[in-house]
């Protein structure tokens, strides 16, 4: 029976219905501001569990589509509200269903202004980061792709730090700017092939070989902003300063996955003679992004930027194994991206909760954390050690198969992206060493608080997910084998078609 009900649109549309329930409540401004944390959050859950649903309904051993809706809208049926998940799309959805309760939880003390507006903001963007990953219209993923940036936009610049104005615009300007190539690559689509059906854009053939270089690089100047990827990546470091702890997390834990989804779902399938052309020049961007980036983070002071550097880092391994065109890698790439998303967000939230005792993000401000806080330490570690790559953590899993891939493309690839690994062990573990061990010397941290057991609530998940992702990525590696054996099966017959062979490429 749960097969039958449209549990894609449920979990894409009920966070607005939350957001309404909060939008029509009145009364007393704290009763308000209680009444709007409650609604989200168990709007939020209720979506996780409905998320859920769409997991255990989900098919490892079907390459396509599944669980699909459709609802013409105009152009006689060619344009449409069509929603699916693969194998490639589904561990997104519910990415965001995962980290959203948990960012509402997080905010619960942390937020004292505006908490209705901003509870607002939040389950309207989970509607637009869900709907984004299960569209399966070209226009309505465009839709939904650029909303995301409304919410984003007023989470930074409302609730940010004191420079919160400039962050917000920096952001928004970057990500929409590449954005409006994307939507005349959409529109030359349309007119080609004459529908906005992913599926059927899919198909191999539909774009000639000129054709395809034009449109591709149309959608790497949107994806490349988003991922983000060297040298559009600015804008990163000061979103993620400015913006509050949940912000934050949301934005390393699923926005960045917007153009590494972006490259699966359309650069590699749409246009593969074009990405088999550029796939140099997505690996040096890449190398230059885990090497430039790493190095700079050895150099912060303030912790968010630290972190925020070494996503750019963690995120050039990503598109290093989705173009690497091999099975490994691009289950390397999807794997990593989940990762990051879990290990990144965790890691917002450690020095998001020093912050809110102390005040302050700089590494100088704090030292020997360990002798008041030890529940924070142990689970500060566990994090810093999957950032790293830790055997037995998520970080391993999706590493290893990257440059195992990378590896069969070139020795030097991999090597260049194996010192990104050195790096990352290196900057992490000087921050985890300054912030944690040591004496602890200063006045305002002899009766810092351990661990509530809300921010214990918060954790608990993510470390769950880290240890089961490390120990165990069958689950995961085994809902994704379907859809990208079918993707790197339809790459070889149009590189073939072409008279290309993948040794040339």
């Amino acid at each position: 029976m749960i097969a039958d009900w449209p549990l894609l649109s449920l979990v894409t549309f009920l966070p607005l219905v939350g957001a309404a329930l909060i939008l029509l409540t009145r009364g007393d401004a704290d009763v308000v501001a209680r009444n709007a944390r409650y609604v989200a959050l168990w709007t939020s859950l209720v979506t996780f569990a409905v998320s859920l649903l769409v997991w255990g309904n989900f098919d490892n051993r079907e390459a396509g589509f599944q669980m699909v809706e459709q609802v013409d809208w105009i152009a006689s049926g060619q344009i449409g509200y069509k929603v699916g998940v693969d194998g490639i799309s589904v561990f997104f959805v519910l990415l965001s269903t995962l980290l959203t309760p948990i960012c509402i939880l997080s905010a619960w003390d942390a937020i004292k202004v505006r908490v209705k507006e901003y509870m607002i903001a939040f389950l309207v963007l989970e509607t637009l980061m869900v709907g984004m990953f299960c569209a399966l219209d070209i226009l309505v993923f465009y839709i939904f792709f650029e909303a995301v940036l409304i919410p984003m936009f007023l989470i930074i610049g409302i609730w940010g730090g004191p420079r919160r104005v400039y962050a917000a615009f920096k952001f928004f300007l970057y990500t929409l700017a590449g954005s409006v190539l994307m939507l005349v690559a959409i529109l030359t689509m349309y007119f080609q092939a004459g529908t906005t059906d992913i599926p059927t854009l899919m198909q191999i053939g539909l774009f000639g070989a000129d054709l395809q270089t034009w449109l591709w690089l149309a959608f790497f100047a949107s994806f490349a902003v988003k991922v983000p990827m060297w040298p559009v990546h600015t804008w990163l470091p000061d979103a993620h300063v400015e913006a509050p702890t949940a912000g934050s997390v949301i934005l390393a834990g699923v926005l960045l996955k917007m153009g590494g989804y972006g490259f699966l779902r359309f650069s590699i399938p749409m246009f593969p003679l074009a990405s088999a052309e550029f796939a140099p020049l997505v690996f040096a961007l890449s190398v230059v992004a885990i090497i430039y980036t790493s190095l700079v983070a050895l150099a912060q002071s303030d912790m968010k930027k630290m972190i925020a550097y070494s996503s750019v880092a963690h995120m050039g391994f990503v598109t290093i194994g989705a173009f690497t065109l091999t099975e490994q890698g691009i289950q390397g790439s999807i794997f990593q991206m989940l990762s990051h998303g879990v290990v990144s967000g965790a890691l917002f939230l450690c020095v998001g909760v020093i912050y809110d005792r102390i005040h302050s993000r700089e590494i100088s401000d704090y030292g020997g954390l360990v002798s008041r806080m030890p529940r924070y330490a142990l689970f500060f570690m566990l994090f810093m050690m999957a950032s790293v790559g830790l055997p037995g953590t998520s970080g391993f899993v999706g590493e290893f198969l990257i440059l195992m891939a990378a590896f069969e493309v070139s020795t030097w690839l991999a090597v260049l992206a194996t010192t990104g690994v050195v790096l990352g062990a290196t900057y992490m573990l000087w921050l985890y060493r300054r912030v944690i061990f040591g004496v602890l010397e200063k006045d305002n941290l002899k009766a810092i608080l351990d661990l509530s057991p809300r921010e214990i609530a918060i954790f608990a998940p993510l470390i769950v997910l880290v240890l089961w992702m490390g120990i165990y990525p069958a689950p995961f590696l085994d809902a994704m084998a379907a859809s990208v054996e079918q993707l790197i099966a339809n790459y070889q017959t149009a590189l073939a078609d072409a008279g290309v062979t993948v040794a040339e490429r």
